[in-house]
């Protein structure tokens, strides 16, 4: 992961995850990924899921903040 000091997120906050039906799944914020500055593609963000505690990294553009 790189430096998530001076992203749109910052780690822990509690964000939504955009789903391709349109639904909103709760997550929080981890960290920036690094595999898209690498090998191209669009940015992507780690996030932890809150009901199953795993993460995945996803566009940075299905993100939105949630009121904590």
């Amino acid at each position: 992961m790189t430096s998530i000091g001076d992203g749109q997120f910052h780690q822990g906050q509690p964000i939504w995850v955009i789903e391709p039906d349109g639904s909103q799944r709760a997550a929080d914020f981890v960290g920036e990924g690094e595999l898209s500055a690498w090998f191209g593609g669009p940015p992507t963000v780690i996030v932890v899921y809150l009901d199953t505690r795993t993460g995945e990294a996803v566009e940075v553009d299905r993100v939105i903040p949630r009121d904590a």
